[in-house]
């Protein structure tokens, strides 16, 4: 039996099975992810042309147009997994799409948290000064490093540590009756 068609998971997959599973699972994410970055890009997109803009510093100018570049970044990431399957497509080259398509998506997550942080950084120190700004934009951080960072790392420790647990089924009671070396020590 050729490699491509011989199980290989516990679902009783080929590889090009799993890979067909897993590609559909990366591009569930993506749908995800791009539409907030299309809703942030959209948003960077306007304030360009709003009657305040001019009066932005040199600080918030540079912030917003590093912000607005991180977005398009961020929306290329993730649009590269549809480009690249459509280029191999039927050529055999599925695992290795996901497995590319899934750094692309790793890399565009790192890209979108950059983003994420401009974006705050810019409009909370346009409205309440630049500590304002600094503050909001490392909570930012802080709180998406710890959501999609730290708590995927968690979760996996957590699940690994459930597996090497061993369940020990209870010991019969010896005679019929339940704990009878128990209630022996008692007396």
């Amino acid at each position: 039996m050729p490699d491509h068609h011989r199980p290989c998971t516990a679902r009783n997959e080929t590889p090009l099975e799993r890979a067909d599973r897993n590609f559909g699972e990366l591009l569930q994410e993506l749908r995800v992810t791009q539409t907030g970055v299309q809703i942030l890009f959209a948003f960077l997109l306007t304030l360009a042309f709003t009657p305040r803009f001019p009066s932005l510093d040199t600080v918030q100018r540079a912030t917003y147009v590093v912000t607005l570049l991180l977005a398009v970044l961020a929306a290329a990431l993730f649009t590269a997994p549809a480009a690249l399957h459509r280029s191999l497509f039927q050529r055999g080259a599925k695992p290795r799409i996901v497995q590319v398509s899934s750094r692309l998506a790793a890399v565009g997550m790192g890209v979108l948290v950059l983003a994420f942080t401009g974006s705050v950084l810019l409009v909370v120190d346009v409205t309440t000064g630049r500590a304002g700004g600094v503050a909001a934009a490392a909570a930012t951080l802080l709180v998406c490093l710890g959501l999609w960072g730290l708590l995927p790392r968690l979760v996996r420790r957590a699940g690994q540590a459930g597996e090497h647990r061993t369940v020990r089924p209870p010991t019969p009671a010896r005679g019929g009756a339940p704990h009878r070396e128990l209630s022996a020590r008692r007396r």
